[in-house]
C-alpha cells in the first residue's frame, strides 16, 4: 500500500524539490498536493489533509515588508493546519520544518520556534505524531534571489551583470537543498511514535560570505565568460555550481565554439575542465530521438559535430518546452541544468554526431538519469 504524503507549501523552492523527489518512487509513495488556498477554506484544508498519512508543512512566509506579516501568517498557518488535523479526525505523523534561527529574536525565528510548541501541545493532547526539522540554510536550484538565500542573490546578480555587496560577513551553515530531502524521506519512512521530537538537521558545510561571493565571481569569470568548467572535485562545490548556472537563462545557449581552421581543416577545442570528467560521442540517424531524461547533480554538455539538430528541455513539473537549433556547421554546446529534462533529435538528411562531456565517471550503480519525455 503506498503511504500518501501531503505536502504545504509544494510549489515553494523546498517543496518543489521535495515533491518531484517522491514522484520519482511513485510506487511506494502517493503526493498529495495541499494548495495555499487550501487554508483559506476551512473544508478544503479539512478534505486534503483527511487522506494524509504523512504531513510535511513546509509553507511558511519568510520576508514582508511588515514584519509582523511574516509572524502573524506563520503562526495562523500551523493553527489551521491543527484545526483542520483535528476536524478530519486523522493521526498523521506530522513533520514540521523549523529553522535554526528558531534561537533568534526576530519574526520569523519566532513564528517558527512558536509554531512547533503549538504542535507539541497538539501532539501532547492528542497522542499525535511530531517530528520537527531544525533546519540550517538551504540553498539549491531554483531558489528565490532576494529573498531568504544569499546564493540565489549574488547568482542571480553576477549572471545579469551586477555586482553583489556584502551587508555582513559572517560565517554561514550551509545544507544543499538534495541533502534536506533525503533527511525527510528518512523520516517519512519512519514509523511515526506517538508523541514530540525535534530533529537538528546537520549542516553541510560552514563558510563565510566572502568566500561564497569569492566562489561565484570565479564561476562568473571561469565558466560563464570563459566557458571553462570550475574544480567540481568535491561534493560541495559541484552542488554550488549547479545552483549558480540554474540562474543562467536557457536563452544563452547554444553558445558558439571556437573554430581554428588552416589547409589541413579544422581545429575546435570542446570543453575545458580544472576537473576529472568523461567524453563520449554517439552517431544517430535521421529522425531519431536520444535522451528524453533528466539529471540531478550531473553536469553534462552536448556539441553536435556533423549533422544538424534540435535539442528540447523543459524544466521537471512544468510544460514549457525550449527548443534550440544546432548544426555541425556552426559548432556550437548546450549545457544541460539539473532538473531539466532533454532530447536531441536528428532533423538532418544525414547521420547525426553528437560529443558529450559530463563532469562524473558514468556509474551504473549510480548513474543519475531519470526517463522523462520532454
Amino acid at each position: 500500500m503506498k503511504v500518501k504524503i501531503g505536502i504545504t507549501g509544494h510549489s515553494g523552492f523546498i517543496g518543489y524539490h521535495l515533491f518531484q523527489t517522491l514522484l520519482l518512487e511513485k510506487d511506494h509513495f502517493e503526493v498529495i498536493e495541499i494548495a495555499d488556498e487550501a487554508f483559506s477554506n476551512e473544508n478544503a484544508l479539512r478534505d486534503a489533509v483527511q487522506p494524509c498519512d504523512i504531513l510535511v508543512h513546509l509553507a511558511a512566509v519568510n520576508r514582508h515588508p511588515d514584519p509582523d506579516q511574516v509572524y502573524d501568517s506563520n503562526l495562523n498557518l500551523v493553527r489551521k493546519l491543527i484545526q483542520a488535523i483535528e476536524a478530519a479526525g486523522t493521526d498523521p505523523h506530522v513533520i514540521y520544518a523549523s529553522s535554526t534561527q528558531e534561537i533568534l529574536d526576530n519574526p520569523y525565528g519566532r513564528s517558527k520556534h512558536e509554531g512547533r510548541l503549538m504542535l507539541e501541545k497538539w501532539a501532547d493532547a492528542h497522542h499525535g505524531s511530531l517530528t520537527s526539522l531544525v533546519i540550517p540554510n538551504v540553498f539549491g536550484p531554483f531558489n528565490k534571489p532576494f529573498y531568504n538565500s544569499v546564493i540565489a542573490t549574488f547568482s542571480h546578480q553576477l549572471v545579469h551583470g551586477e555586482q553583489p555587496k556584502i551587508d555582513q560577513d559572517k560565517d554561514i551553515r550551509l545544507i544543499y537543498v538534495t541533502s534536506l530531502i533525503e533527511e525527510i524521506i528518512q523520516q517519512i519512512r519512519e514509523p511515526g511514535k506517538a508523541g514530540s521530537r525535534v530533529v537538528v538537521v546537520e549542516h553541510n558545510r560552514i563558510i563565510n560570505v566572502s568566500q561564497l561571493l569569492s566562489l561565484l565571481t570565479e564561476y562568473k569569470s571561469s565558466y560563464l565568460d570563459h566557458g571553462v568548467f570550475p574544480n567540481l572535485e568535491l561534493p560541495f562545490d559541484r552542488d554550488l555550481f549547479n545552483t549558480f548556472r540554474s540562474f543562467i537563462p536557457l536563452s544563452s545557449f547554444p553558445k558558439p565554439l571556437i573554430v581554428h581552421a588552416d589547409q589541413r581543416g579544422n581545429y575546435v577545442e570542446t570543453a575545458r575542465s580544472l576537473s576529472k570528467g568523461q567524453s563520449s560521442f554517439s552517431t544517430t540517424f535521421p529522425g531519431i530521438t536520444r535522451g528524453n531524461h533528466f539529471h540531478r547533480r550531473k553536469i553534462e554538455r552536448f556539441m553536435v559535430i556533423r549533422g544538424e539538430a534540435s535539442i528540447k528541455l523543459r524544466k521537471i513539473g512544468t510544460n514549457d518546452i525550449t527548443e534550440l537549433v544546432v548544426s555541425g556547421e556552426k559548432p556550437s554546446f548546450v549545457d544541460m541544468p539539473v532538473w531539466y529534462t532533454h532530447n536531441i533529435t536528428n532533423t538532418g538528411k544525414d547521420e547525426l554526431v553528437t560529443l558529450f562531456w559530463t563532469n562524473e565517471l558514468y556509474d551504473p550503480s549510480s548513474p543519475d538519469t531519470y526517463p522523462e519525455n520532454v
